[in-house]
C-alpha cells in the first residue's frame, strides 16, 4: 500500500464452490468502507489467486470458502503466495468455517477467520488494524 493510499483487498473464491453471495457482500461492504477491492470471481485455482494478488499489488487476500475444503485450499493459496515471493500479503478467510478449524488456519498463517454473520465493520476494522501494525 502506498503512503496514504487505499488498502487493496483481493477477494477470491477458490475451488469449485459456486456460491458467491458472501464474497460479493464482503467485496461491496469493504469497497463502501473505503478499501480498493478486486473480486476474482468463481472457481479460482490457488495459482490464479496468488498471481492476481501479485499483479494487483494486493495488501490483503480474502478467501471466501463454503465448500468445506477451507484447510487444503487455504494452505495451497498460502504456498502459492510464498512461491511468488508474496508471502507477506495478509490472508484472511471467511465462510462456513467450523470453530475447530480456526486454530489450524491461524497456525498456517491466516491472519483472521470470519464466519457467517460477522459484521463487515468488524472485518474492515481488523484489516485496518493489522495493516497499520505491518506499516510500523
Amino acid at each position: 500500500m502506498e503512503e496514504g493510499g487505499k488498502i487493496r483487498v483481493l477477494i477470491a473464491k477458490p475451488g469449485l464452490d459456486g456460491h458467491e453471495r458472501g464474497a460479493r457482500i464482503i467485496a461491496y461492504g469493504l469497497r463502501d468502507a473505503g478499501f480498493e477491492v478486486i473480486y476474482t470471481g468463481l472457481r479460482q485455482t490457488p495459482q490464479e489467486i496468488a498471481r492476481a494478488a501479485v499483479e494487483e499489488d494486493a495488501d490483503v487476500v480474502g478467501l471466501s470458502i463454503l465448500s468445506g475444503a477451507h484447510l487444503s485450499l487455504t494452505q495451497k493459496v498460502l504456498d502459492r503466495l510464498k512461491d511468488a515471493n508474496a508471502g507477506d500479503i495478509m490472508v484472511i478467510v471467511g465462510g462456513v468455517i467450523p470453530d475447530a478449524d480456526v486454530e489450524p488456519l491461524e497456525k498456517m498463517g491466516v491472519a483472521g477467520v470470519f464466519t457467517a454473520g460477522t459484521p463487515i465493520t468488524a472485518v474492515a476494522e481488523f484489516i485496518k488494524t493489522e495493516i497499520a501494525k505491518k506499516s510500523k
